[in-house]
């Protein structure tokens, strides 16, 4: 059976094609046939209408019927989520969080999302809209949100803001030691909420920022463990990301096991 698996990101289109669970081409023909297809779209997402609610960092996206949309195009039955919940059922099922429950899926990139993973389903909420950690409010006296908040977690630690806050980008950023040490805090500040909340047996980061390896995870592991409780016996156990840049296309191939 092939699948076609598509990421849409907030600066990235990406696609792959898979035969079975094997990753087989990332190129093709126009006469190339599908049998199903996935989607992760960078958004959010009305999973039970399969339509995207809108884009923060694209416009024009605001209640496309996209499944609808590719199933014509491609010929193939679709579904659809946004990209966080791809990327936690991704690492879930064949990357860093293979058989943790609960698992939350962090991307941290243009954006900050969130997605969980529980007893081996996606936990999406009754209206489609959980896992959105980067809209915690991790700075009360913070500046403010595209979201019209103040202080978010994706407001101080997303790509996007800390190129335009510090005119440099996050790779570059986070190559200088007397940057990361500030910047953890918050992003350890929603990670801690999360942990409070979830005591997730995993936390999985994936995205563009995540590859900075060891210069963020070292000290966000330390900054973790400075935040938490002494109280607390929560385990915190943050890795990256095991797929990279692909957990979002193995999400949505896991994502069409949904299609029956």
């Amino acid at each position: 059976m092939k699948t076609l698996a598509v990421d849409v990101g907030g600066t990235k289109f990406t696609l792959a094609v898979f035969d079975g669970e094997q990753h087989i081409v990332t190129r093709w023909r126009e006469d190339f046939h599908f049998d199903r297809c996935g989607i992760g779209f960078g958004g959010p997402v009305r999973f039970d209408e399969q339509s995207v609610a809108l884009s923060t960092h694209v416009g024009g996206w605001n209640n496309v019927p996209l499944t609808a949309r590719l199933t014509d195009m491609a010929g193939a039955p679709t579904i659809m989520d946004n990209d966080a919940n791809a990327g936690a059922l991704g690492e879930f099922r064949f990357g860093a969080g293979r058989g943790c429950s609960p698992l939350l899926y962090m991307t941290l990139s243009t954006g900050i999302g969130g997605g969980i993973v529980l007893d081996g389903k996606v936990l999406r909420g009754p209206d489609s809209w959980a896992g959105e950690i980067g809209h915690l409010n991790v700075d009360p006296n913070g500046p403010a949100c595209l979201c019209g908040s103040n202080g978010c977690l994706e407001r101080m630690c997303c790509g996007l803001w800390l190129e335009r806050d510090h005119g440099r980008s996050a790779r570059e950023l986070l190559e200088n030691p007397e940057f990361v040490r500030p910047y953890v805090i918050p992003l350890a500040r929603g990670i801690k909420a999360a942990i409070m909340l979830l005591n997730p047996q995993r936390i999985v980061i994936g995205g563009g920022i995540s590859k900075a390896g060891d210069r963020l995870f070292g000290p966000l592991r330390s900054e973790l463990a400075r935040q938490m409780p002494p109280w607390s016996q929560a385990r915190v156990d943050v890795v990256p990301a095991e797929l990279v840049d692909d957990s979002v296309l193995w999400g949505a191939l896991a994502l069409t096991a949904e299609l029956g």
